[in-house]
């Protein structure tokens, strides 16, 4: 990947594209990629919808090879969401064909005039960008449709839909699954609302005449290649629990651990659990003809996706995944699969991120808009927000909006994003990640569930302060490197356990670039990844006062443990301190 394209919206009558090298950014991939041109070319004090901002979007290191798993999208941008540095990751197809076409990264960047909406035809030949007022409003999945209709069905499409043209701050962006369905979000942050400030509607990928990229060498990516392919499916996660009931086996998991959060953050367990977890998923997909095994991204190995069909045997939506049944089953006191699918299925159309809209629910349930558990209400409430009436766009608006505007004190976010389907009182170590990640609450950004509950890499008590500021330091830092290689963040459960499999992934990118790469630039690659996210937040105002959980974690007890978050704020402080 050696080209760089920049759409700019401000140039003139018609949006300009230019094609360049890579300049300073050689050698870089997804979110080092993103996180570089955000910091280096972003005033960190703009305003995230404005002309200043800018959104980048780019393919891993090792996307477009044939490397298992490397088909993960970062999109980049200034987050409306958190007022700081954002990078959301999505699967699906685009990232692929991005890296066989040669791209390492796409730039919009300006703001159109007036309210022109616009497509991006993205091919060998080059890149296209035209007007097209006939894609207002739609839906993700209407657009897709109609996408099709003019491109055929061998394209991806990246794609945002009414919530990002509102400029919604909980607006994600959607990337084309195998099948050409608009499932794989880069949901957190509010990117859909940037690109929809940008007036980009759709951008159309044909990477018809493109093949695999070549490695440089050839022998040993292939060795490494078959090595790491091994290594993830003997693990017992990656091989047999994910490809068997999908990322919502954790339903099961962390209900049983007692660090589930339910009814809005006031409790680890949901007495309906065993109604939407994993098993009770699987086998319902499987009675109606869906799938409970299916890969968002060709090249997946672990297929921790499904297809959900309803009760007559019709297509509704991918699996869910296991955040987002948390977030609109238990965390809402809902245990129904039917109402989380139509919940799932509106915000993929609507593009918006389940987890804070799911959050935002819970809250406007603990405030009495409604009552727990009542899916019904849920389904309307969200109808709301498609609609862009005035409380639509408040809960649009994401979880800390909510309850800022309802009153709320229990309100589970941090830098403005809502946290993920783990309590931190349960998880001590996710609550590490959560208070400092730049992202905002953030489970990926280092997924100390790992250790702590799932125990790989080793095992660390959950309920215990001693020891999780190193781990979710490490995982930080890893993550960040694996998301620059466009690895999916699942392959860390096999890196994590077995070091036949982490050299191979090493082995990968020496393979495929022909440069020397080893564990410690691995590390070193994250670690610089997360000092340029980090100089960009203290740039916009962030200090260490906003690496912090919201106050009752450290005051409210919860069930069935009966602890607070322990880490002290000291601690929290020490966390990059090593990087």
């Amino acid at each position: 990947m050696d080209k760089i394209i920049r759409i700019n919206m401000s140039a003139g009558e018609t949006p300009g594209i230019t094609e360049e090298g890579l300049g300073s950014y050689a050698g870089l991939g997804g979110r080092a990629m993103t996180s570089s041109i955000v910091a280096k070319e972003v005033p960190p004090l703009c305003h995230a919808l404005g002309s200043d901002n800018k959104m980048v979007i780019a393919p891993g290191l090792l996307s477009g090879s044939a490397a298992v798993m490397s088909g993960r999208l970062s999109i980049g941008c200034k987050s409306p969401l958190t007022g700081g540095i954002k990078e959301s990751n999505a699967g699906g197809q685009p990232s692929q064909m991005l890296g066989r076409l040669g791209y390492a990264a796409i730039i919009i960047e300006g703001k159109p005039k007036d309210n022109t909406l616009y497509k991006i035809v993205v091919t060998s030949e080059g890149v296209t960008i035209s007007p097209d007022s006939t894609l207002k409003m739609l839906g993700n999945y209407d657009l897709v449709e109609k996408i099709t209709q003019e491109f055929g069905d061998k394209v991806a499409c990246i794609s945002i839909g009414p919530a990002g043209e509102m400029k919604l701050a909980a607006a994600s962006i959607a990337c084309t699954d195998p099948e050409l369905r608009p499932t794989r979000h880069a949901g957190r942050g509010g990117t859909g609302a940037v690109m929809g400030s940008k007036g980009i509607k759709a951008i159309v990928i044909d990477d018809t005449g493109a093949g695999f990229r070549n490695p440089k060498d050839p022998e040993n990516f292939k060795e490494a290649n078959k090595i790491f392919t091994r290594g993830i499916k003997e693990h017992p996660v990656t091989g047999e629990g994910l490809p068997a009931f999908g990322t919502n086996v954790l339903t099961d998991v962390l209900n049983e651990a007692g660090a589930y959060p339910t009814l809005n953050f006031k409790s680890g367990r949901f007495d309906g659990a065993a109604k939407i977890g994993g098993q009770a998923l699987a086998t319902l997909e499987t009675q109606r003809n869906g799938k409970a095994t299916h890969g968002c991204q060709k090249g997946c190995i672990i297929k921790c996706s499904g297809i959900f069909n309803d009760k007559d045997g019709n297509y509704v939506t991918k699996q869910p995944e296991y955040e987002t049944v948390w977030a609109n089953g238990g965390n809402c006191g809902i245990d129904d699969l039917d109402t989380i699918a139509i919940l799932d299925r509106m915000y993929d159309d609507f593009g918006l991120d389940t987890m804070d809209m799911g959050v935002a629910l819970s809250i406007a349930m603990d405030a009495g808009l409604t009552e727990f558990g009542d899916g019904e209400a849920a389904i309307n409430l969200i109808k709301e927000v498609g609609k862009g009436t005035s409380l639509g766009r408040i809960l649009g608006s994401g979880a800390a909006v909510t309850g800022k505007v309802l009153g709320m004190e229990r309100v589970p976010v941090v830098k403005g994003q809502a946290m993920a389907a783990y309590d931190p009182r349960g998880v001590q170590g996710i609550g590490v990640t959560y208070a400092t990640s730049p992202m905002g609450a953030d489970h990926t950004a280092g997924y100390t569930v790992a250790t702590n509950i799932l125990g790989v890499g080793g095992s660390l008590d959950p309920l215990s302060p001693d020891g999780q500021v190193e781990l979710s330091r490490n995982l930080q830092i890893a993550t960040a490197s694996l998301d620059s290689l466009g690895l999916c963040l699942f392959v860390a459960m096999a890196i994590l356990d077995n070091a036949d499999a982490f050299q191979a992934m090493v082995n990968l990118v020496a393979g495929l670039t022909g440069k020397k790469f080893t564990p410690d630039d691995f590390s070193a690659l994250g670690a610089s990844v997360l000092k340029k996210e980090r100089a960009f937040n203290f740039a916009a105002g962030f200090t260490s006062k906003h690496d912090r959980l919201p106050e009752y974690f450290k005051k409210e007890k919860f069930l069935p443990h009966d602890v607070v978050f322990m880490v002290k704020d000291e601690d929290l402080d020490q966390v990059f301190d090593k990087i």
